[in-house]
């Protein structure tokens, strides 16, 4: 089925055309009929398969034309709501809709600039959202369309009290839509009080990794961790690389040595100022930075297209959140490697992933690294690269190289 048979509206086709957009994704099939009709909706899919435009097109298809604020995007953090602001007006480029994105880290000028000229869409962080509902700059009044986008998310990080508020001022009678990777119980407790009889949209399983990523476990000891980081990177056939690190101190110190060992690297955290977070994206995405050391601040629904590989330096905390760091690569049907660097200590967080995803991740030692004695081998074959490699192995340098050209 084409954009086009889901019966949105002329001038949102023509953005979605501009946009490169071809063919509908799964959770884009089922969730923009639900929107155009006006029902509320809980849907989740995994990570990289398109649920901005699952709720992006439908909504400005119901728009219309420009008017007063009717639709309310909340997003768990700043990246996010300046990602989903981005995908609002490139789909709205051919109609006179305005999208506003407001979110703390900056200065309130150009927000407050933005929304005396009217806006159409509010895109919002919670905490930034209040302090205008506070000082009366925007009303809820007249919102006809309320998104909750990564929902899981929005309550690990302790908004529930707050998103509860800004709910209760809005409009009784509205649409509400939830969006998410996961759908924990937890999401049931807000749901039940902001949405009516809501359709439920399922696309994947929640807790499966995407197929287009190949991962592996890398054993290693404590002491050697960063210089097998190291050894990786020299040795794999890589186009942008993400590197998780569990606190933003260790992100900082990765990507110190990293830079000592002459790699352009980008940092990515809470610590950072919105200035430097916005640089920092906008130059992983331009090639300007070949790593970025993130904590999972990076881990939820941020699209940067291209990212060949994602290495985990740090075992994820949430066995949940190994899925969505290394659903970072492998996005929109493209193909990534993802690998996560393991010390004995970890035994107990892996068990718990495999448990998790209901599968086994591959064990690998890199081939020509000078291992300590102490390390830990893997239960698994070493890795070998026989000529001629097939796509779908893990690639290091020499391996078929699928992202060759691209750039």
């Amino acid at each position: 089925m084409s954009f086009k048979a889901l019966n949105l509206s002329e001038s949102v086709l023509r953005g979605v055309q501009a946009a490169g957009y071809t063919d509908p994704t799964p959770i884009q099939l089922r969730a923009i009929p639900v929107v155009l009709g006006g029902g509320d909706l809980i849907a989740s899919a995994q990570t990289g398969t398109g649920k901005t435009a699952a709720f992006a097109l439908p909504v400005l298809s119901r728009l219309g034309n420009h008017g007063r604020p009717r639709v309310l995007v909340l997003e768990p953090t700043r990246e996010l709501a300046a990602q989903v602001e981005t995908a609002f007006r490139d789909f709205a480029r051919f109609t006179d809709l305005r999208t506003v994105a407001v979110f703390g880290g900056v200065g309130y000028g150009h927000q407050r600039q933005e929304l005396k000229r009217g806006v159409d869409i509010i895109v919002a962080t919670p905490g930034r959202l209040m302090d205008y509902l506070k000082e009366r700059t925007i009303t809820l009044q007249d919102i006809s369309i309320l998104i909750l986008d990564e929902v899981d998310r929005m309550l690990d990080m302790g908004f529930l009290p707050v998103v509860k508020d800004i709910i209760n001022r809005c409009p009784r009678e509205r649409q509400t839509l939830f969006f998410s990777a996961t759908v924990p119980p937890e999401i049931q407790a807000v749901a039940s009080f902001a949405l009516r009889n809501p359709a439920r949209v399922e696309c994947g399983v929640n807790r499966s990794v995407n197929e287009s990523v190949k991962h592996a476990l890398y054993p290693v000891s404590q002491e050697q961790k960063f210089d097998l980081l190291v050894a990786l990177l020299a040795k794999t056939d890589f186009d942008s690389v993400l590197v998780f690190s569990r606190t933003k101190h260790g992100a900082d110190k990765i990507a110190r040595r990293l830079k000592a060992a002459n790699h352009s690297v980008a940092v990515l955290h809470a610590n950072r100022s919105q200035n430097q977070r916005i640089e920092a994206l906008a130059g992983f995405k331009s090639g300007k930075y070949e790593v970025m050391v993130a904590t999972d601040i990076a881990a939820r629904g941020i699209d940067v297209a291209g990212v060949s590989h994602v290495i985990n330096y740090d075992v994820p905390e949430k066995p949940e959140d190994y899925v969505h760091r290394i659903g970072r690569t492998g996005r929109a049907q493209a193909v990534g490697d993802a690998f996560t660097l393991v010390t004995p200590e970890n035994a107990g967080d892996i068990r718990d992933i495999q448990r998790f995803i209901g599968a086994k991740i591959p064990e690998l030692r890199l081939e020509g690294f000078d291992y300590k004695a102490s390390a830990p081998r893997p239960a698994g074959p070493e890795l070998q690269r026989p000529k001629g490699s097939l796509p779908g192995q893990i690639r290091h340098k020499g391996s078929f190289n699928r992202y060759r050209g691209r750039r």
